[in-house]
């Protein structure tokens, strides 16, 4: 793995395990993430590109078709890849919480919401 991967993966493990109840392990011999063995998301083995389970695959590939984009393999499975030296931090972290809660719980989804959106000073 080159130097951009690791960068991209510390990015990646800042947004991921910030969110309740994911844990990082191997998913096909790269780094993944889970929520409740459920998978979220994982690196490709050229640590360039990350797969991201979503549903809402379309509005991610209209937004900007140059940065995320699906192959063949992909084709019937609701995920998105992203292209990681060209999305913007903003979005992957959009997306990335976005994929967590459609893998979530409600508890774990309330944990979140009390978390980000009733912080306590």
């Amino acid at each position: 793995m080159e130097t951009n991967a690791f960068i991209y993966l510390e990015f990646i493990r800042k947004v991921m395990l910030a969110l309740p109840g994911v844990t990082e392990g191997l998913s096909y011999g790269t780094p993944g993430f889970h929520v409740q063995k459920k998978f979220v998301s994982r690196l490709w083995e050229n640590g360039e590109v990350l797969v991201v389970r979503t549903e809402k695959r379309e509005k991610w590939l209209q937004y900007d078709p140059e940065t995320f984009f699906i192959t063949e393999h992909y084709s019937d499975y609701p995920a998105v890849l992203v292209k990681l030296a060209k999305v913007e931090p903003a979005d992957l972290e959009r997306l990335l919480i976005e994929a967590w809660l459609g893998r979530a719980s409600k508890s774990l989804v309330k944990q979140y919401d009390e978390k980000y959106k009733n912080p306590k000073l």
